[in-house]
């Protein structure tokens, strides 16, 4: 769980020998908004799977840290309630590269 300006987020990383999934939810646990992106060279693929109204630069960003940092597949899935003001998503891409050096 953390806790950003007076909101809570469930954070689940899931690692693979060739990438993780990561979920980001706010409330109740859900599937929201996906992208995957797979970097196997300088520049990582992303595509989106479920678009998403207002985080999708957000999903994207975090999806190709992850495949670029992994050098494989990064899974990215976010049920966010209302639009992250930018404080918000910097300190949640924070961290969630912290956990998945971490683990």
């Amino acid at each position: 769980m953390v806790h950003l300006e007076n909101r809570t987020f469930s954070l689940s990383i899931q690692k693979f020998d060739n990438g993780c999934f990561i979920s980001i939810t706010e409330g109740s646990n859900k599937i929201g908004s996906m992208v995957a992106s797979l970097s196997s060279g300088s520049t990582p693929i992303t595509t989106t799977i479920i678009p998403s109204r207002t985080e999708s630069l957000f999903l994207k960003l975090i999806a190709e840290r992850i495949s670029t940092r992994m050098r494989g597949v990064a899974l990215v899935s976010a049920f966010i309630q209302k639009e992250l003001p930018t404080s918000t998503a910097k300190g949640l891409m924070t961290e969630i590269m912290e956990m998945t050096e971490n683990e």
